[in-house]
């Protein structure tokens, strides 16, 4: 009989965002073996309806359980806020984590004042799942959230800075940051997007110095490894290996994942499925 422990960690999201915290992981976890599915047939999410949402989520989630896996993190903040409960109650006793919680503590550790911006999907945004999460941990807190859905494109194109993607961010965020502005001024910016911190370099102009970024990659890693911990799945020596799949364009996907991972990806490395 196989040892759970030995089985893959499973990473789920509708694109290539979901790489940073497939990033963050295996650093954290370098004995872990990760299996990777970005849905970039369906890509994006956040414009989609909930129940869309849930529908492509479970099937994607589906398909990694079918492969044989330890866990699921729900690496895209859209599925998390749409899908966690019917991911948990579908998959049951498999554990499955989301990045909105691990976001929220990060955004909730890192903010001084208490005055929190979330920026993500439509979709995430309007379902006001990190407002809720953020409060939770710290009720005080003022969240604002603000939904910049072309970030997402521009990420998957892997345009991360100049002056198209600061004028498109400071469209987005210039009444919230301005220096004109005279209500307490956020000290924090909360990612609530995976995609979007390949835009942090140009965020940052945009917010200023004085602003923290967070996002939700390093503290899901921290929580995964705490859950596999606790269920004694930590597998024990050896060296772990990453596997891509992806539902559309093996190549594109190869060329943009290389910049979230920051290192090469060869499409020969990137499994098409169908889900």
């Amino acid at each position: 009989m196989k040892d759970v422990s030995t089985l893959p960690v499973a990473l789920f999201d509708s694109g290539m965002g979901g790489l940073t915290v497939l990033k963050a992981l295996s650093r954290r976890l370098p004995t872990e073996d990760l299996l990777y599915l970005g849905d970039t047939a369906r890509l994006p999410y956040g414009t989609k309806g909930a129940e869309t949402i849930v529908r492509y989520t479970l099937k994607a989630a589906q398909k990694l359980v079918d492969s044989g896996v330890k866990m699921l993190v729900v690496a895209c903040n859209t599925a998390t806020a749409a899908a966690l409960p019917q991911l948990r109650e579908r998959l049951w006793p498999l554990p499955v984590l989301g990045v909105v919680e691990p976001g929220a503590l990060a955004a909730a550790r890192a903010s001084r004042n208490g005055e929190i911006v979330v920026i993500g999907t439509e979709a995430t945004i309007s379902g006001g799942a990190y407002q809720r999460a953020i409060a939770r941990i710290r009720p005080e807190a003022h969240v604002l959230g603000r939904a910049c859905t072309l970030f997402v494109p521009l990420a998957e194109e892997g345009w991360m800075d100049g002056p198209l993607v600061e004028g498109i961010a400071r469209r987005y965020l210039a009444d919230i940051f301005s220096p004109a502005v005279t209500a307490a001024r956020p000290d924090t910016l909360l990612l609530g997007c995976t995609h979007f911190p390949l835009l942090q370099a140009a965020l940052q102009k945009v917010v200023g110095p004085q602003v923290r970024i967070v996002d939700s990659a390093a503290t899901t890693a921290e929580s995964v490894e705490a859950e596999l911990t606790r269920l004694n799945l930590l597998r024990r020596g050896g060296v772990g290996h990453c596997r891509f799949l992806t539902t559309d364009n093996q190549s594109r996907f190869a060329r943009t994942g290389s910049l979230f991972l920051e290192q090469p990806l060869k499409t020969a490395e990137v499994e098409l499925v169908d889900i």
